[in-house]
């Protein structure tokens, strides 16, 4: 629950809520997840996924697509051209001092072969099997799986 304005703090921001962007890659039933670094500091995280498999996505910058930057992403952290997406997830995860939405996209049209791009921040990327999946996957990629598995774009109980 967002903070209630008083006289006190009229002055101070309220926190804002941020968009992020996942996108699932899929290829044979596998899908692509890199590894954070296990420094909190480069695994540049603010939900706290230092040592987590994450799949490619970052943050919306602002007067930017989400498709854009889903693609992009991708294109920064692996390498891997996207040639079409599709919205599969909306999901929303909340940690004590960050509240995000992310908007996960689904991707079996691409080129290219996954690349350690970004070194301080992703120390791998390995394909899983869908019913085969880490258990320290970072949230917000595993609720994206979870409804993609499920057929819902939007569950409450994630």
């Amino acid at each position: 629950m967002a903070p209630e304005l008083t006289h006190e703090n009229k002055e101070k921001p309220l926190p804002k809520v941020g968009v992020g962007v996942g996108v699932m890659l899929l290829r044979s039933g596998k899908v692509l997840l890199g590894l954070r670094h296990s420094d909190a500091q480069k695994a540049d995280s603010a939900l706290h996924g230092e040592g987590t498999w994450t799949m490619p996505g970052g943050k919306l910058h602002f007067h930017e697509f989400l498709e854009e930057r889903a693609a992009n992403e991708v294109k920064e952290e692996t390498g891997i051209e996207v040639k079409d997406l599709k919205l599969i997830s909306i999901t929303q995860e909340m940690v004590e001092d960050a509240h995000f939405i992310t908007i996960g996209f689904l991707c079996e049209d691409f080129g290219g072969e996954a690349q350690v791009m970004e070194p301080d921040e992703i120390t791998e990327w390995k394909w899983f099997g869908l019913d085969e999946l880490p258990k320290n996957m970072y949230k917000p990629s595993r609720k994206v799986i979870e409804n993609y598995l499920a057929g819902k774009i939007y569950r409450k109980d994630l």
